[in-house]
């Protein structure tokens, strides 16, 4: 098992890899395999890929932010604009969310809000905001409303999980109580444990997957 300076130098390592984060801003410290970014950065886009990259190093249990955005000169606009731009980007997606997704905007921080049917709408929503110019935050308050009710059954769903999660597959347990689906047990790394959610949110029906997954190494 690796020691936290050992999981400190990987986490700089990656985030020096990452061609989209100039990682000399980005302080790095671990404690028990809980990581801590903390530094500055000058876009919205770059924090976000920071954290991503944290997330991918083996061994990290759980990571707080603590990045500040501080956008250059050229990259301030007001929030009506910002706003004005984030509904447009909504509106020209391939599967139009603007008359769903509601936009404010404060200090350059992004809200949205509303309904959709489906996970990935919501993720792609927040997605078509997060590269404008300006956004130095985005909360994603969108709740879902699926059509359907969920339907399938619980030996469906872990098919599903052992399509996706590979080796730690049968480690993870399904309940289901109404549409809310929760996974439990244990998985050997990030990339597992958000295959295992993303696999439980393609079950049709379903508007709340609860984490109880633990990692182990």
């Amino acid at each position: 098992m690796k020691t936290d300076s050992q999981r400190q130098q990987d986490v700089l390592a990656e985030l020096n890899w990452e061609p989209a984060v100039q990682a000399e801003h980005i302080g790095v410290e671990v404690a028990d395999g809980i990581v801590t970014l903390a530094g500055h950065v000058t876009s919205y886009l770059e924090k976000y890929h920071a954290a991503r990259a944290a997330a991918r190093v083996n061994g990290v249990r759980a990571l707080a932010i603590e990045i500040d955005v501080k956008l250059p000169y050229s990259g301030l606009r007001s929030d009506g604009d910002i706003a004005a731009s984030a509904q447009n980007a909504l509106q020209w997606m391939s599967a139009p969310l603007g008359k769903k997704v509601k936009v404010s905007v404060e200090k350059g921080w992004v809200t949205l809000s509303g309904e959709t049917e489906w996970k990935f709408q919501k993720l792609a929503a927040a997605v078509a905001v997060r590269y404008l110019m300006g956004v130095n935050g985005v909360s994603n308050l969108i709740v879902l409303n699926p059509v359907t009710q969920m339907s399938s059954a619980k030996s469906d769903i872990e098919a599903a999980l052992e399509r996706r999660a590979h080796s730690d597959a049968a480690e993870i347990h399904v309940d289901i109580d109404g549409s809310i689906l929760t996974l439990s047990g244990h998985v050997s790394s990030w990339t597992e444990r958000d295959t295992a959610k993303e696999a439980a949110w393609g079950t049709p029906g379903v508007t709340c997957v609860v984490d109880k997954m633990t990692m182990h190494y």
